[in-house]
């Protein structure tokens, strides 16, 4: 059901429009209340009321859009493809102006060189622990949608990631955030996603010790993000994902901001580190089922890093959903809306082809 073009549209647009809401021009990515940031929703008239235009998508979309571009442009092996992809990041940063880009993004796209042996390839960063890998990936996961692309999935998500994030922590949030994605192009229950990724990451892990590059230091920073995610699926009651998740009975704007802080790496600024982001994205979508202002309450007008939550979230969303129950305001004038719903279609194609 998910297969289909308008669903790969509803994909690549409502991320980008989850990363414009959850950003508002920098003004909201950056504001630590989530009730705050609802006080001043409802005082604009609430979400149905949203009129996308004027308010630009960040860093987010800019650098999912580079991914999702290089997977459909010409390519035949990987490496060609990874070479295309840090063309692309590096192309991108002409392109960050009012956009926020993170300092090891930007640091490492400084880095890479595109066409010469290991060009895509940047040292390992004991510090690169943050989302920006987890916020750009979607993509991979609508092309590499079915069980049997997993392989395919694993090593683009992964090495895309480390590109600019090359610690586990970073990188593993590209591979969780194009994973899910996958999943719900082949819509297995929503519950089941998170015990799955952890079951994919010793897979991930077996590719990281093929490559050869980094092992031990990897090995070494390995286990936060798996102790991470266990711990959050146990605390909903969904580890083994054969079971419902547990919210609490009060779960207000407040408490998720606390809930969100306290996901964060050192309890710090909940959404900005690879495991977290697409963790909050998920938790959002786990609380919101079918209502795309429930997600956007969830996953965008929180007190973190809204806009990489909002990405993720939105991606995830349009896949299930589609675009039913969106405003029209809410997208209709988005920033490089042509250019998002024509990777959408390439997307689309491509995945056709290698299903």
């Amino acid at each position: 059901m998910a297969f289909t073009n308008d669903r790969f549209k509803a994909c690549m647009l409502l991320s980008a429009v989850g990363d414009a809401l959850g950003y508002k021009n920098g003004d909201w990515e950056f504001c630590h209340s989530g009730r705050a940031i609802h006080d001043e929703l409802r005082e604009l008239g609430g979400l149905e009321n949203i009129d996308i235009k004027g308010w630009i998508v960040s860093d987010d979309t800019v650098l999912h859009l580079a991914t999702a571009e290089a997977l459909v442009s010409s390519w035949a092996t990987r490496d060609e493809l990874f070479n295309k992809v840090a063309s692309m990041y590096r192309e991108s940063m002409q392109d960050m102006a009012g956009r926020a880009p993170g300092n090891t993004t930007m640091t490492n796209c400084a880095k890479l060189r595109p066409g010469r042996p290991g060009g895509f390839v940047v040292p390992f960063n004991s510090h690169g622990g943050g989302c920006g890998a987890a916020m750009r990936s979607m993509c991979i996961g609508l092309l590499y949608n079915s069980p049997e692309k997993l392989d395919d999935l694993i090593a683009v998500s992964i090495e895309s990631g480390r590109m600019t994030h090359n610690h586990p922590t970073g990188y593993l949030g590209s591979l969780a955030s194009a994973l899910l994605t996958s999943f719900a192009v082949q819509g297995k229950p929503v519950r089941e996603w998170g015990a799955a990724l952890v079951a994919t990451l010793p897979r991930a892990l077996s590719y990281i010790k093929e490559t050869g590059r980094d092992v031990k230091e990897n090995e070494e920073n390995w286990s936060y993000f798996t102790n991470s995610w266990t711990g959050y699926l146990r605390t909903r009651g969904i580890l083994h994902g054969n079971s419902d998740p547990l919210f609490p009975d009060e779960y207000s704007i407040n408490d998720r901001d606390a809930f969100y802080k306290s996901l964060s790496y050192r309890r710090g600024w909940a959404g900005a580190s690879g495991h977290d982001a697409p963790m909050i994205a998920y938790d959002a979508l786990l609380g919101a089922g079918a209502s795309w202002e429930e997600l956007c309450s969830r996953a965008m007008f929180h007190g973190g890093d809204s806009d990489s939550t909002g990405v993720i979230a939105g991606a995830w969303w349009g896949v299930l959903y589609g675009m039913e129950g969106v405003p029209k305001k809410n997208y209709e004038k988005l920033e490089y809306k042509k250019r998002i719903e024509k990777a959408a279609a390439d997307l689309f194609a491509k995945a056709k082809k290698l299903s």
